[in-house]
C-alpha cells in the first residue's frame, strides 16, 4: 500500500498574543507518521484584533458571540490570504483558537474562532474545538500536543513548550504523563512591557538583574505546585493567584525579570523526571517563544537533569501549530487524539468539531 499523503494548515494563537501562527504541514503515513512544514509565518495581530483578545473575556454574551463570528471569519481570511500569496493548497485547516475562559473545575473551556465562519472565509474544511469534549470526560483540556509528542518527536524523552505557559510531556512506563508546570511567557512579557518593549529579547534585561528571594519564596509556595500531574493553568489562575503576590512587590524590571526567570527554570526541572527504565540519559526538546531566551534557557540547562536540546528556527516557532494541524490529521482518520494520561479525562477520545 502506497503511503497516504495529507496537506493541513495549523492554526495557534497562544496566551501570550505574540501573533497568530499559520503552518502549512505535510503529514506521510508509512510505517510511522513523518511530517515537514512546508510554509509558515507568525501574522502580528492588528491592533484591533489584539484589543479584542485582550478584553473579550470581560464582554457580555451579545459581544462574545460577535467576537467569536468575527475572529472566526479573520482566522478564515489570513489562511486564504496565507495560501494564495504562495501558491499553495491544502486538504483543510486545523484551529486552535485563542483561549478565553479555561476552568476545567467548573465544567467548562472555551477557544475564541467559530469554525463555520473560518471554513466559510477561508474555502476548505475545517477542524476546531478540540479541548471541550474532553472537559466533559473529566479531564483538564490539556495539554492536548503530547499525542504529538508521541508520535512525531518521539526520540525525545520529554518535550517542553515554552509559550504563555510552560508546559511539559514525558514517557512514564507505557503511558505519556504531561501537565502545565508554570506561566511562562504570561509573566514576562508584561514585565517587558514596562519598557516598551514586546518581550525581553534574550533575556538581555532579565541577565542584568538580581533574583528577589522573598518574591521567589511566595511563588513557589502556591498550592498549584503541589498538584501532581494532569494539571493545567489559565490567565485567570495568573489574575488570581499570582498577579496579587507580583503587585506587592516593587522591583526594578531587571530584578523581576530574572525573579521570573529563576522561578520558571526552578518550577521546570522540578517537573522534570529521569526517564524510567533506561539507563540512557533523557533528551528535553525545548520550543516556543521562550527557546529563544538565551537567559532563561541557559538557567533550564543548569537545572534540567536531562541534556537540553533545541531545535531549528521552524520548529521553535511553530511547532504548535504543526501539532494541531497533526490533531485535527487525527480527527479527519477519526483515531485517537487524546489520550487520557495527560488530562485526566475517563477516556481517550477522538476530540474535534468538523466543518465542511
Amino acid at each position: 500500500m502506497s503511503p497516504e499523503t495529507y496537506k493541513v494548515v495549523g492554526l495557534m494563537s497562544g496566551t501570550s498574543l505574540d501573533g497568530l501562527d499559520i503552518a502549512l504541514c505535510e503529514f506521510v503515513r508509512g510505517d510511522t507518521w513523518s511530517y515537514r512544514i512546508v510554509e509558515a509565518e507568525t501574522v502580528t495581530y492588528p491592533e484591533s484584533i489584539a484589543s479584542l483578545l485582550r478584553s473579550i473575556d470581560k464582554a457580555d454574551a451579545e459581544s462574545l458571540v460577535k467576537a467569536q463570528v468575527h475572529y472566526g471569519s479573520y482566522l478564515g481570511e489570513q489562511v486564504r490570504k496565507f495560501l494564495a500569496e504562495r501558491g499553495c493548497s491544502a486538504d483543510f485547516v486545523s484551529s486552535h483558537g485563542h483561549t478565553i475562559y479555561h476552568q476545567p473545575g467548573n465544567g467548562f473551556t472555551f477557544q475564541l474562532g467559530d469554525g463555520a465562519a473560518l471554513s466559510v472565509a477561508a474555502g476548505l474544511p475545517v477542524v476546531s474545538d478540540f479541548r471541550m469534549q474532553d472537559v466533559a470526560l473529566g479531564g483538564q483540556g490539556a495539554p492536548l500536543v503530547p499525542v504529538g509528542d508521541q508520535l512525531l518527536f518521539g526520540e525525545f524523552t520529554h518535550c517542553l513548550n515554552l509559550g504563555g505557559i510552560a508546559n511539559i510531556s514525558f514517557s512514564a512506563g507505557n503511558r505519556r504523563v504531561a501537565g502545565d508546570l508554570c506561566p511562562c511567557n504570561l509573566l514576562l512579557n508584561p514585565v517587558a512591557a514596562r519598557r516598551g518593549l514586546p518581550f525581553d529579547r534574550d533575556g538581555q534585561l532579565a541577565q542584568n538583574g538580581q533574583p528577589n528571594s522573598e518574591l521567589l519564596a511566595e511563588l513557589s509556595a502556591l498550592p498549584y505546585y503541589r498538584r501532581s500531574m494532569p494539571k493545567s493553568l489559565g490567565r485567570e489562575d495568573l489574575e488570581r493567584d499570582y498577579d496579587p503576590i507580583l503587585s506587592r512587590f516593587r522591583l526594578r524590571e531587571e530584578d523581576l525579570l530574572a525573579t521570573l526567570c529563576e522561578h520558571i527554570a526552578t518550577s521546570i526541572a522540578a517537573g522534570i523526571r529521569a526517564p524510567e527504565g533506561s539507563t540512557a540519559p533523557g533528551k528535553l526538546l525545548v520550543t516556543g517563544g521562550g527557546a529563544r531566551n538565551h537567559y532563561l534557557l541557559e538557567l533550564i540547562r543548569k537545572k534540567s537533569p536531562v541534556a537540553v536540546c533545541v531545535p531549528d528556527g521552524s520548529i521553535i516557532d511553530f511547532k504548535e501549530a504543526l501539532i494541531f494541524a497533526f490533531l485535527g490529521l487525527l480527527r479527519w482518520r477519526q483515531e485517537v487524539n487524546v489520550l487520557a494520561s495527560v488530562t485526566g479525562a475517563h477516556r481517550d477520545h477522538c476530540a474535534g468539531s468538523i466543518y465542511l
